[in-house]
C-alpha cells in the first residue's frame, strides 16, 4: 500500500535528497515550502506534492497537513523533520542570548510544532513514524557551538520522550545524528574543510527511509549516528 510522508525542510540541501529517495522508493510525499528558488532542487513527480506554508503558522501548518491526509488510498504515515540551522562562533559569554533563541526556534521549535500537529492525524490513523534530526555533536562538542549543540540536544529529549509517550498508539520517533552534512550551502561557509568524513544526503536519506518504513519497525527511541567512515 502506498504511503504519504510529510517531509519538513524538503527542498532544502538534504531535504532535496530525502525527497527524491523517498519518491524513488514509493512514498507519496508532501513537501511545504517558502523559498521558490529551491523548488528546483526537487523538480516534480506524480507523487510529489509541494505546498506553499510556513510552519510557524499554525494554520498554515494545518494546511500542509490537510494535503498530507487528504488520500486514503495513501494515509499519512510518516512525519520527517528536517528544519534546522546552525550557528557557531565565540564563547557562551560572548555570544547574544539571541543566537540560541535563533537556534531554538529553528531546531527544536519547529521540530516539536510540526510533530504536535501531525500526532492526532497519526493516532487516527493508527500509528506511524517521526524523524527528527539532531547532531553527533551533542556527544562530540566543539567549542564556539553551544548555542547550536543546546538546541539539537533538546531536540534529542524531544524524540525520547515523544517515544515513550506515543508506543501505545503505535507510533515511533527516532533521531539522527548526522555530522556535517555534505551539502552546497556547507560547503560554501567551509571552504576549506575536510569534506571526507561529512554524513552524505544519500545516506541519510536512506536510513531515514528505512525508519519510516515496515522494516524500521521494531525501533523507537534511538538516536542514531549517520556518519561516513570513508
Amino acid at each position: 500500500m502506498t504511503r504519504t510522508v510529510l517531509v519538513s525542510g524538503g527542498t532544502g540541501g538534504l531535504g532535496a535528497a530525502v525527497t527524491k529517495h523517498l519518491l524513488d522508493t514509493g512514498w507519496r510525499v508532501v513537501v511545504p515550502w517558502l523559498v521558490r528558488e529551491e523548488l528546483g532542487r526537487v523538480g516534480t513527480h506524480p507523487n510529489l506534492h509541494l505546498v506553499q506554508a510556513d510552519l510557524t503558522d499554525e494554520q498554515q501548518l494545518e494546511d500542509a497537513l490537510a494535503v498530507a491526509g487528504e488520500d486514503p488510498d495513501a494515509p499519512l504515515f510518516g512525519v520527517v523533520n528536517l528544519v534546522g540551522g546552525f550557528a557557531s562562533g565565540p564563547r557562551v559569554h560572548e555570544t547574544p542570548i539571541e543566537v540560541l533563541d535563533s537556534q531554538l526556534d529553528l531546531n527544536l521549535r519547529t521540530a516539536y510544532a510540526v510533530s504536535q500537529a501531525a500526532l492526532p492525524h497519526l493516532i487516527r490513523r493508527g500509528g506511524g513514524s517521526i524523524v527528527c534530526i539532531s547532531t553527533a555533536a551533542t556527544r562530540n562538542p566543539f567549542p564556539g557551538g553551544a548555542s547550536y549543540i543546546a538546541s539539537k540536544a533538546a531536540v534529542s529529549a524531544l524524540v525520547e520522550t515523544m517515544a515513550l509517550e506515543y508506543r501505545g498508539d503505535h507510533i515511533r520517533v527516532n533521531a539522527l545524528l548526522p555530522v556535517v552534512i555534505d551539502t552546497p550551502a556547507n560547503r560554501a561557509a567551509m571552504p576549506d574543510a575536510d569534506t571526507s568524513k561529512w554524513s552524505q544526503p544519500a545516506d541519510v536519506a536512506k536510513v531515514i527511509e528505512f525508519l519510516i518504513s515496515d522494516a524500521g519497525a521494531p525501533i523507537t527511541g534511538a538516536l542514531i549516528p549517520v556518519t561516513n567512515v570513508g
